[in-house]
Order: structure tokens, then sequence, then C-alpha cells
């Protein structure tokens, strides 16, 4: 058959009609017209990846057919969200976008209870919810629920496919979307595909990737980088069942997906489109970045794995046009931006930001977060960051050697001085986090730990010193005041707003205890939300602090889009940008040192053109004089005092 594609897609669209049960004849017309506008793009992916194949043609039909089947299937209530979708595709462009992050067991217990502090969402002010990975694993060989076993099953304690989707539609209807895991590179080895290859059943052997012995995967091994050095060496491992080795990026019970066979790309689309039916809006692809194989590379980031993402990108914009991509790419700094387009992920975590942002806490400088944003932190208009402080995983200082360099800094002694400040064993260091994954052969390591221990709270805490305390709590609202403003979805790791610590129970846990990620994934109690009515409390500052940045994030027109311009202001400590949108203009000012800070006022009038300002954050008027003081840890957002961020001009009548 011809694999010309105004040829593929005439004779494909008889086909695709008519797989369509009956009842569904009248959605036919919208779904031609989707088939027909992504099919272009969907052809050219897929001829780059299987062009070779004697069955492309039926291998790209059947692909079609899983879309139309799972179109057909979706609910009328999501039917009007792909509607709203594809009227207003870009809504994570509001300034009033916010993200909120956590694990459901330990947030609250179970589905139902997420659905109870849905209140408590909404007084954040958080309009995105990320329940991390929450799908049937195997117990005791989790990976935190990386490891998954059943794409369609939730896990049991947490409750059923029917308690989520009830969840997604509860978040749907009080504006809040619902953002999944979807575990993009590997399964568990107790998955029904690597149970069947276990058995030796030839299709699925084919859906990872097995060697006889080791001498493929020692040549492999050459150019890999190992993930996880300390507790899974290197990136193969032996299937005893079978007496074969098989690919293991990860952990040795989380086995690669082989994308090289278009039958895996189906069934990994159907599973993404049964989440996408079930209300998910946003999927973030989880190592994505190691999804192809080839041989003399370090296997990250190759060409392919951007084609497979359009592909899956083309496919949901046919069967669940509301269904968007985000990144989770740790790699290096020009390869995270490749992911971000329109056509591939429309959101991508921003590694980077998080990374320098602890950086210059440290350094009590901003020079290599201002240098490497200025070059780095733009990104497509049809796209966004979803910035955040922290995460579930590690803190890997991903900057650019590149980078630093050309501002004087030597990237491998930056890193080890970097670890050993937020380890606590550098002298005079506020920070009480701890080593993840020390790589021996390299020296390489990163670190872990709850947002206010690495801020300084637990050892200011533990010495009963007030003015550390302070100083601690405004270290926490700077970082978040910095990702709330600076362009892109701001995302709260649920607990940084309750002055949650680290929780070292982990070390009492046979299966956990070596794993240090469990130390800044603490069970949320009672407790921590009464802490919160506590005026003397530190979590009653942060969660008030908390609000506020909402409050003010959301009055301010100017934080919409993502453009961002970056400001000297000829002051080492403090890390300047102006945002611009729908005519208001506002200006950031963050002093990311204990010691007050100074910004000549010239600065600030040439940027807002005006004389008098508003700081929109503290809600106070200030009027120029020679110079603005920015006090310890301060963030001001600073707009002219005449031009109030959500207030326009009434229209003058004639």
């Amino acid at each position: 058959m011809s694999t010309d594609p105004e040829i593929l897609l005439r004779n494909f669209l008889p086909v695709l009609q008519k797989a369509m049960p009956k009842k569904t004849a009248g959605l036919w017309p919208d779904l031609e017209r989707r088939v027909t506008q992504n099919f272009p793009a969907l052809h050219e992916a897929f001829y780059a990846l299987y062009g070779h194949r004697y069955d492309f043609s039926d291998q790209l039909q059947k692909l079609l057919l899983v879309a139309v089947k799972s179109n057909t299937s979706r609910s009328t209530d999501l039917r009007a969200l792909d509607s709203e979708s594809e009227k207003k595709p870009d809504w994570f462009q509001d300034n009033k976008a916010i993200g909120g992050v956590c694990y459901v067991k330990q947030f609250a217990g179970n589905l139902n209870g997420i659905r109870s502090r849905i209140p408590y969402f909404k007084s954040l002010g958080i309009t995105y919810l990320h329940l991390m990975p929450l799908f049937e694993c195997p117990e005791g060989r989790s990976d935190g629920g990386y490891a998954v076993s059943n794409y369609r099953n939730v896990d049991p304690a947490l409750g059923s496919m029917d308690d989520l989707k009830q969840l997604a539609a509860d978040l749907r209807g009080e504006g809040i979307r619902l953002v999944l895991d979807f575990v993009y590179n590997h399964t568990s080895d107790e998955h029904e595909w690597a149970m069947r290859a276990k058995k030796g059943e030839h299709k699925y052997l084919d859906y990872y990737h097995f060697f006889p012995d080791r001498r493929i995967p020692d040549q492999f091994e050459q150019t890999l980088r190992e993930i996880f050095p300390e507790e899974s060496p290197g990136s193969f491992s032996h299937c005893e069942e079978l007496d074969l080795w098989v690919w293991t990026s990860f952990k040795n019970y989380q086995w690669d997906l082989n994308y090289s066979n278009p039958n895996v790309l189906r069934a990994m689309v159907e599973e993404m489109l049964f989440l996408a039916n079930v209300g998910v809006e946003v999927l973030r692809l989880d190592a994505v970045a190691f999804a192809w194989k080839q041989m003399g590379t370090m296997c990250e980031s190759l060409e392919q794995v951007y084609t497979l993402v359009e592909m899956f990108n083309c496919v949901a914009r046919i069967a669940s046009p509301a269904l968007l991509f985000k990144s989770e790419a740790i790699v290096h700094p020009d390869e995270v931006a490749r992911y971000i387009a329109p056509d591939r992920c429309q959101l991508s975590y921003n590694p980077l930001l998080m990374a320098l942002l602890w950086e210059a806490l440290a350094t009590r400088k901003t020079d290599l977060l201002e240098h490497s944003l200025a070059r780095r932190f733009a990104v497509d208009p049809d796209t966004q960051w979803v910035n955040y402080v922290r995460c579930h995983d590690d803190i890997g200082w991903t900057f650019s050697d590149e980078d630093a360099a050309e501002i004087g800094i030597n990237g491998y002694d930056h890193r080890r001085f970097l670890n050993e400040f937020y380890t606590g064993k550098f002298e005079g260091s506020f920070a009480r986090g701890l080593p993840f994954q020390y790589n021996a052969k390299t020296g390489d390591a990163r670190v872990c730990g709850a947002t206010a221990s690495l801020a300084g709270l637990e050892k200011a805490l533990k010495e009963e010193t007030d003015v550390e305390v302070e100083l601690a709590i405004a270290r926490v609202l700077l970082l978040y005041s910095v990702i709330f403003s600076i362009g892109g979805i701001p995302l709260i790791y649920l607990g940084d707003e309750l002055a949650m610590l680290n929780d070292y129970s982990y070390l009492d846990d046979e299966v956990r205890h070596d794993d240090t990620r469990w130390a800044q994934r603490p069970r949320f109690e009672k407790s921590h939300f009464l802490a919160v009515k506590s005026p003397d409390a530190p979590a009653h500052r942060l969660y008030k602090g908390f609000r506020n940045l909402s409050r003010a994030r959301r009055k301010a027109v100017a934080l919409g889009g993502n453009h961002c311009d970056f400001v000297d202001v000829a002051e080492a400590s403090v890390l300047a940008y102006s945002r611009k949108f729908d005519g208001q203009q506002l200006l950031v000012l963050n002093n990311f040192s204990e010691r007050r800070a100074e910004v000549a006022v010239d600065v600030v009038q040439k940027i807002l053109g005006a004389s008098k300002f508003m700081d929109v954050l503290g809600a106070k008027s200030m009027t120029a004089k020679q110079l603005i003081e920015i006090a310890p840890y301060q963030s001001l957002w600073l707009v002219a005092a005449s031009r109030r961020p959500g207030r326009k001009k009434k229209a003058v009548s004639t």
C-alpha cells in the first residue's frame, strides 16, 4: 500500500467512520475535522520512526482506530471540555493559574479524603492539582508509585477508578484541573505485559529490551549514565525466569519499554486515552527523555524521543483535545527546552529555575541565576513553564557548566559546594538536607529535604533562635514569590505552606530506609492543619504568606503570558525582572540575602514610568527616593501607583 499521506488519509477515513458505533454517528463531522487537521503531522512522525516497516500503513491505521474508539467512549461533559479547550487552548497563560502537588496517601489518606479537602485547595487559589502516582504497584517495589503494574487500576489503598472519576468531576466543577503522572518509559516487572514476557510469549518479549548475554549491554553501558548508582547500579538487570538481560534504566524491577515496536506505542496510547476519559486534563510524562535507545549515545533525549511525543500529542488532539502534556526531563537545560512546543509538551517543569533558586540562596548572589535565565527562560508563547521550589524527587544541580564558566564558576566544584551546603556540612549553613545517590565514580550527588528544612527552619527551631526562624520563613516565601511572579504556573509542594519539616521516620521502614527522598514526603497530620490557627506558629505565618501570594498573583494582570525581561540593578543579591501583559507593567525585586539591599530609584522609574509605586505583594504605596530599600529575603512586586494590576480605566462615554 502507498505511504503517501493524502492517499492514506482518503483510504483511512471511510474505515474510521465505519468503525464508529451507530449511536455515535453524529460525532463524525468533528472527528473527521480533527483527523484531517492532525493527520499530516501524525503521518510525518510515524513515518520517521516506522516508515521502514512493511506494515507501516496497517500500523498507522490501527493507531487511528484507537483514537476514534477512545473518542466515541468519551463522556458528554468531557466532550464539552474538549470544545472549551479548543476555543481557549492557552488557559495555562492566565495569571490566575496556580498549581498544587501532593501524594494522596500522605496528604489525605485516600481519594475521598482529597475530595474533602477541595475547600482547602481553593483557599490557596489552586486551579491545577497534581496527584502523585496513584496506580497499582507491587507492594514494597513501587519506587514511590513509579513502577506501575496496571495503568487502569488505582492502588486499592487509595480507592477505585470510580473514585478517581468522581474526584476529577468534582475538581472540574470547582475550576481545578486534575494532573496525573504517566509513567512513560517503563513498567513494573509485574505488569501484565512483563508477566506474559516472563512466560516466553514472543509478542510481549518484544515489548521490552532483552539480551541473551552481557555483550551488547556492556557496549551500551560505555555511554550511559547511572541514575541510581547506590542501590541499582548499571542500566541492565538479569531476568531469572528467562535467563536474559533486560534494560532497566532506574530500578531492576522497572523494565524499559521498547518504543521501536509500534505495538508498544499503540498500547501506551491506549493507556493514555483511558486516563483522558477518566477526566485527567494534564499528563506529566515521567522519564520521557529515556524512551528511545541507540548504541553509542547516552540514550537520553534522542531525536526519536521528540518524535514520539509529537505522535502522542497528535493522537490526543484527535481523541481528547482537552488533554495536555507536561514534560519531566531532568537533563541539560538546552535539551529541556526542546520538549516545550505546542506540538510536543505544552507545559514543562523548570528544573533549572528550581536548582538555581537554591544556588542563589546559598551564595547570596544571583549572577548565575540571572545569567542562566536570561538566555534559557524564554519559551514559545503558546507554551508555559511549571515552576517549582521543591518536588517529590531530589535536587539535581542541573545548571549548564558553560553558563557557569562564563561568569567564572567551576561547575564541578560549585556542585560539591552546594551539596555540602544543603546537607549542613558547610560551615555556617542554615540547611538540613540529606545526600541522595552519591556516585563514587564521578563524585556526583544530589540533595533531598523538605523546603522548610533546606531553608533553615529545622535548624532554627532546634536551636530556639527566633531571628533565624524569621529568616527561614522569609526564605521560603522569597522562593515562592519568585515562582509566583517570574512567568509560568507556580506549583505549591503541599506542606510547604504548613512549614512541614523533614520526616525521619522513613529510617525505620525496611523498604524506604535507604531512600532519603522519603524525608520530604511526610504524612499530613491533623496537628499540621491546626497549627495554621496559632499566630506564633511558623505554619500560621507561612500559610498566610502563601494566601497573600495567591491573592496578589490573581490581581496582577501583568503576570499573564510567559514573557519576562531580566533587569540588571547592580546589586549582587537582587534578582530583578519585568513582566508586561495586557497593557500592565510590573517590576519584581527579590533580595536573596539576610542583609538589606538597595536599588537605585531611577531603574524603577525607567521601567514603570512613574515616581510613585505600589507594592502589590505588600499592599503598600512607595514614593520615589534616591534608593529603594529591600529588606532581607524580601520580594517587592512594584507597579505604577496609578495603574494597579487588575484595575482598568473606565470607558469614557461620548
